[in-house]
């Protein structure tokens, strides 16, 4: 007899939980805010592994790719890929949350959007 196979389990915001066997216990989900990620410096192995990562990027050249079997993108496969228009509208913040926004750099428009796409799905 096969064995069936179980789609991994997801919380509201994607987390993927492990998979649980008879003889273990289900995993607990971790969560984790997209600032946290993004503002936590990279550890000494992560700055490692980038800096290998670059040194391979410069060592290979265009010329030792081989692009003659990848076929070509159609117009219509092209228009897909484009970003969906953006609205320009006017909001207004709580003056510490924008300072905060603002504490981040540049972008923050772009941050509230990144931050209000995450959200959108769980209807909050």
């Amino acid at each position: 007899m096969g064995r069936s196979y179980h789609a991994p389990q997801l919380d509201m915001v994607g987390a993927v939980a492990k998979k649980s066997s008879a003889s273990s216990q289900p995993a607990k989900l971790t969560r984790v805010s997209a600032e946290s990620i993004w503002s936590k410096p990279l550890s000494k192995q992560q700055k490692e592994t980038l800096k290998a990562v670059a040194s391979r990027q410069k060592a290979a050249t265009a010329l030792e790719i081989n692009y003659s079997e990848i076929p070509r993108l159609t117009d219509r496969q092209l228009t897909e890929f484009r970003r969906p228009p953006k609205k320009l509208v006017a909001v207004r913040l709580d003056t510490d949350v924008f300072e905060w926004l603002q504490g981040l750099g540049s972008g923050y428009s772009t941050r509230i959007n990144n931050v209000l796409r995450v959200v959108m799905p769980q209807g909050q």
